[in-house]
C-alpha cells in the first residue's frame, strides 16, 4: 500500500463562511439560487440538503419520526439530527420556514 502524507482537512474560516452566505443572500431569483447550488454542490450533497429541508415542516407540524420516514424515505437518524438542530441550532431552519411560509 502506498504511503500518503496526512493532510488534515482545512477548516472553514468565519470570513469564508460569511462570503458564501452573502453570495447566497445576494441571489434573489430562486432559479439563480438553484443554479448556484448545482454548481457548488455534488448530487449527494444536494440530495442530503433536500432530505433535511423536506422533513423540517413535518417536524414543525408534530409528525412522528416514523411517519416522516414513511412519507419521505429519509432515515430516522437524519430526521433526529434535523429535529435536534431545530431545537438547538442557529435558527436557520426557523428563519427559512418563516420566510418561505406565506402569511395568512
Amino acid at each position: 500500500m502506498k504511503s500518503r502524507p496526512y493532510n488534515p482537512p482545512k477548516r472553514q474560516s468565519a470570513a469564508d463562511f460569511r462570503a458564501l452566505a452573502e453570495a447566497l443572500a445576494a441571489l434573489d431569483d430562486p432559479r439563480h439560487v438553484a443554479a448556484f447550488l448545482q454548481d457548488l454542490c455534488t448530487p449527494a450533497e444536494l440530495e442530503a440538503m433536500c432530505d433535511r429541508w423536506k422533513v423540517v415542516p413535518l417536524l414543525r407540524a408534530g409528525e412522528p419520526y416514523r411517519g416522516i420516514h414513511d412519507k419521505t424515505g429519509v432515515s430516522v437518524t437524519t430526521i433526529g439530527r434535523v429535529a435536534r438542530t431545530l431545537e438547538q441550532g442557529a435558527g436557520g431552519y426557523a428563519a427559512a420556514l418563516a420566510a418561505h411560509t406565506p402569511s395568512h
